[in-house]
């Protein structure tokens, strides 16, 4: 006999703004509580130091979770000059001080030109990241070094936003996995004094940004109803993706792991498409030949979810 599952059957998609000092899986373990919710999970982790939008996938929301793991995110950090850590951040120990230039905001501007575009970083030891089943963190706090491969990430945009003599303000768009704290390492290192970070805070994730977000504090003085108010729907994750109206025959079909004839306009083989019928969101599907789709990625039906 199943065991059945404790909670309710909450779906959706909740903007957290995640507090200081906490993991991300910390901060969504308290959110589920809160919705005491059966099931929930995160889209990409945020450092315990840093804060800001963390999005929170509920129920059936977390089968589409994969479309913002992969979004690309925007950052605000401040880079401490001159200062290095064994964490790249704050929270680390000083493991080398250097004297600050007095640098000129061109001077600055001229060594932020070279981390725009596509750039290899090499991940940190303090990072989530796995070796021989193990969190690379953990082997860093057993003063362990490993070989890690560099990465290919993507800077589309890095704005100077403010300047001082001990360091900088900026504002980073980039693609998944570009971790910002090796990002100011390296600025400092290209600069000739060593850098970290002091602040990190994430401001968008895919559609999502910062306006959209609710802190713990707000949410626990929220009755029931309220606090499933604050939730997205499923399909608010995907707005990139382009969608299909189909009638109630073919919808059965693809509900029931059949493929089915549609219109499918421009899309060609192997794309994929929103499924809705009369208006609802019912998963993606995957254009297996011009006017033939099949199930790629479906909701349950039978689960309430917040149209």
């Amino acid at each position: 006999m199943a065991r059945r599952r404790r909670g309710l059957p909450v779906d959706g998609v909740l903007l957290l703004d995640k507090a200081q000092g906490i993991s991300s899986n910390r901060a969504l373990q308290q959110v589920r509580r809160l919705y005491e919710a059966q099931k929930a999970g995160h889209t990409g982790t945020l450092d315990p130091m840093a804060t800001g939008l963390l999005p929170i996938c509920f129920g059936e929301a977390t089968k589409f979770s994969a479309y913002l793991l992969d979004a690309d995110k925007t950052y605000r950090t401040w880079v401490r000059l001159g200062e290095m850590t064994d964490t790249g951040d704050a929270e680390g120990s000083l493991v080398e001080r250097h004297p600050v230039p007095a640098f000129a905001e061109c001077d600055i501007e001229a060594v932020l030109a070279r981390f725009r575009g596509d750039i290899e970083q090499v991940p940190p030891m303090y990072s989530a990241l796995k070796h021989q089943g193990r969190p690379l963190y953990e082997l860093a706090r057993e003063g362990k070094q490993v070989e890690r491969a560099s990465r290919r990430v993507k800077v589309y945009d890095m704005r100077l936003l403010s300047c001082a003599a001990e360091g900088f303000e900026l504002e980073v768009r980039c693609s998944k996995g570009t971790y910002i704290r090796t990002l100011a390492e390296d600025i400092g290192q290209a600069l000739g004094c060593g850098a970290h970070i002091t602040y990190l805070r994430r401001l968008h994730s895919g559609p999502f940004d910062a306006d959209s977000m609710h802190n713990l504090e707000a949410l626990e003085q929220l009755d029931g109803p309220s606090r499933q108010a604050q939730l997205l729907p499923l399909d608010a994750m995907l707005p990139h993706v382009p969608s299909l109206e189909v009638a109630a025959i073919e919808s059965h079909r693809l509900l029931h792991g059949q493929r089915a004839r549609v219109d499918t306009g421009a899309l060609v083989s192997d794309a994929t498409a929103r499924l809705y019928h009369d208006g609802i969101f019912l998963g993606l599907v995957r254009v297996t030949t011009p006017g033939e789709v099949a199930p790629r990625r479906l909701r349950n039906t039978a689960s309430p979810v917040n149209e």
